[in-house]
């Protein structure tokens, strides 16, 4: 059986080094099952654009993850910035949260299997999930997961775990 593609969103790289978040642990826990071979991890432009607005030191900390646990960095493309608006257009996503919609789409059209981030603002949430699942469906894309860490790693290595 295959390693699930995933899709680390920004706010993944900005826990990794946040140890006073709540999720900072099973942030850390996931980028180590990625290591484990656990799952096959991407990231794309997007995420590099906006980690490269962070301040140094913690901007080329959060670049060097993308090396030290063999990232995948997906490109734009047209296909996937389509697929964005119809997000948009459609109100899976609020119209100021295009850069949200677009770490979906690109999951989407690259065929990826989950979406893990900690934007429960725009991205992990309810209405999210079915509104971008129903309009991949339609598009002929598969359906993309999205999760938090939490959701995603060996459940007994979550500090939720009871």
């Amino acid at each position: 059986m295959r390693a699930p593609k995933i899709y680390l969103e920004t706010t993944m790289f900005n826990y990794y080094f946040d140890e006073n978040r709540d999720a900072h642990a099973d942030t850390v826990t996931l980028f180590e099952e990625c290591a484990a071979g656990k799952f096959e991890p991407y990231t794309s432009d997007y995420v590099l654009e906006e980690l490269d607005a962070a301040p140094q030191p913690k901007r080329e900390h959060m670049l060097g993850l993308i090396t030290k646990y063999h990232i995948t960095v997906l490109s734009y493309s047209e296909e996937a910035n389509e697929l964005a608006d119809k997000y948009i257009a459609e109100g899976a996503l609020p119209p100021n949260s295009v850069e949200d919609a677009r770490h979906i789409d690109l999951a989407a059209v690259a065929g990826l299997d989950i979406v893990v981030s900690l934007n429960f603002s725009h991205i992990v949430r309810a209405k999210t999930i079915r509104f971008t699942e129903a309009i991949n469906r339609i598009r002929g894309y598969n359906t993309v997961d999205i999760d938090s860490p939490m959701g995603v790693i060996d459940s007994e290595k979550s500090r939720y775990y009871r």
